[in-house]
C-alpha cells in the first residue's frame, strides 16, 4: 500500500513537471484541446446539474424542517446558499467529473498504450504529453469552474422551489436572504477549489491510463484505480483547503 502510494505520488509529480515543461514548447494542438473541452465538459451537464438538483431540494427539506421545530426556517436560504456556495457545489461536481471525465480519460489513454498508439505518435515524432496529456488536463482546468458555477445556481434555485412550495418561504425574500449572506470570496473560494480538484481528476487519471499494462483487464484496473484515486485525494484536498482559506479570512 505504502510503495503504491509513493509510486503515485512521484509518478504524477514527475508527470505534472514534465507536462509544465511541454505546455510551453511549440505546437499546442488546439484542435484537441477544443475536442477535450466538448468531451469532458459539455457532456458532463447533465450529470452534474442532476446532482446540483437533488441536493439542493434535500438541503432545503433538511434545514427546513429541521430548523423549524427552532423558529430558524428563515436561516434556510443563507445556509442553503452558503453550503453550496463554499463546498456542496465544487466537491460534488468534482466528484461526478471524476466519476465521468476521469474514467474517460483513463479508459481511453490506457486503451491507447495497450494497443500501442503512444509508442506510435513517439514514432511519428510527436510528444504524446503535448498531443494526449495537456489538452486533456487544460480542458479540465477550464470547464470544471465553469461547469460549478453553473451547479451553483441550480443547486440555490432548486432550493427555492423547496422553500416556496414545502416551507411557504417567497421567493423574493429567499433570494434577498441568500445573496446578503454571500460574499464574494465565497464564490471565489469554492471557484479556487475546482481548479485544484480538476488538476487532480486529470493528472491522477492521465497517471493511471500511461501506466496501463495487461491489455482490456490493465484498462479496467486503471479506470477503477484514477476514480478511486481522485475522488479520495478531492475529499482530502477539500478539507485541506477548506481549513487554508478559513485561516486567510480570519487574518
Amino acid at each position: 500500500m505504502a510503495t503504491r502510494l509513493f509510486d503515485y505520488l512521484g509518478g504524477s509529480a514527475n508527470l505534472c513537471y514534465a507536462s509544465a515543461k511541454a505546455l510551453f514548447r511549440k505546437p499546442f494542438y488546439f484542435d484537441l484541446f477544443i475536442e477535450q473541452c466538448y468531451s469532458l465538459g459539455f457532456k458532463s451537464i447533465s450529470i452534474t446539474f442532476i446532482t446540483a438538483i437533488s441536493t439542493g431540494m434535500v438541503m432545503s427539506l433538511q434545514f427546513g424542517y429541521g430548523l423549524e421545530r427552532f423558529g430558524g426556517k428563515l436561516y434556510v436560504p443563507k445556509v442553503v446558499g452558503l453550503s453550496i456556495m463554499r463546498e456542496l457545489g465544487p466537491v460534488l461536481t468534482c466528484l461526478m467529473l471524476a466519476a465521468r471525465a476521469g474514467s474517460g480519460i483513463a479508459a481511453e489513454i490506457g486503451s491507447m498504450v495497450v494497443t500501442q498508439q503512444i509508442d506510435a505518435i513517439r514514432a511519428l515524432g510527436t510528444d504524446p504529453l503535448k498531443k494526449v496529456v495537456i489538452p486533456r488536463i487544460l480542458a479540465l482546468l477550464l470547464i470544471a469552474p465553469l461547469i460549478t458555477a453553473m451547479a451553483d445556481l441550480v443547486g440555490i434555485y432548486s432550493g427555492m422551489l423547496i422553500s416556496v412550495s414545502e416551507l411557504n418561504i417567497h421567493p423574493d425574500f429567499y433570494f434577498h436572504e441568500g445573496l446578503v449572506a454571500l460574499k464574494v470570496s465565497d464564490f471565489l473560494v469554492g471557484i479556487t477549489k475546482t481548479v485544484f480538484f480538476a488538476l487532480i481528476i486529470g493528472v491522477t487519471s492521465c497517471y493511471y491510463g500511461l501506466k496501463t499494462t495487461g491489455g482490456t483487464k490493465g484498462v479496467g484496473n486503471s479506470t477503477t484505480r484514477a476514480v478511486v484515486t481522485s475522488c479520495i485525494l478531492i475529499t482530502i484536498m477539500d478539507f485541506i483547503l477548506t481549513k487554508f482559506f478559513w485561516m486567510i479570512e480570519k487574518v
